[in-house]
């Protein structure tokens, strides 16, 4: 429990800086506006899911069927311990419901992985983290 708390203040310390923009784009005043994709994919949420998942290794990102997922990602105080970020989009529209994301935790036991529970509270904190960078880029982009 001790080490998925550290995990957990990681994930929430990496989204926090995320979010102040420690990993985002250049300083040079013109942003570029996302927008809603052909596919259907909201600009918005998609580059603000890349940006506060920036610290994950990213596996795939499916901008066809609307799905960025992260590879495995452990902590060097947490060897025993790693997650996976699955985001699904859902909607074409900036709105708390356009996006669905879904965390598996596995802990290694006796040299074998095995799937544990993941708190409720992350995947929220997550999906928040998420939409307070969308937002922030819409407004940047509308002030632009």
């Amino acid at each position: 429990m001790i080490r998925f708390a550290k995990t957990a203040m990681i994930l929430s310390l990496s989204m926090m800086l995320t979010a102040c923009g420690i990993f985002g784009g250049g300083d040079d005043g013109k942003s570029l506006r996302p927008v809603t994709t052909a596919l259907g994919v909201n600009g918005y949420l998609w580059q603000a899911t890349l940006d506060t998942l920036a610290f994950l290794p990213i596996d795939n990102a499916y901008p066809s069927s609307g799905a960025i997922i992260s590879d495995w990602y452990s902590t060097a105080d947490a060897p025993d311990e790693r997650v996976k970020v699955a985001v699904y989009f859902r909607s074409e529209q900036l709105r708390s419901d356009g996006i669905k994301v879904n965390v598996v935790r596995q802990e290694r036991r006796d040299g074998a992985w095995l799937t544990v529970p993941v708190q409720a509270a992350t995947v929220l904190q997550i999906e928040e983290a998420i939409l307070q960078q969308a937002r922030t880029l819409r407004i940047e982009a509308d002030g632009a």
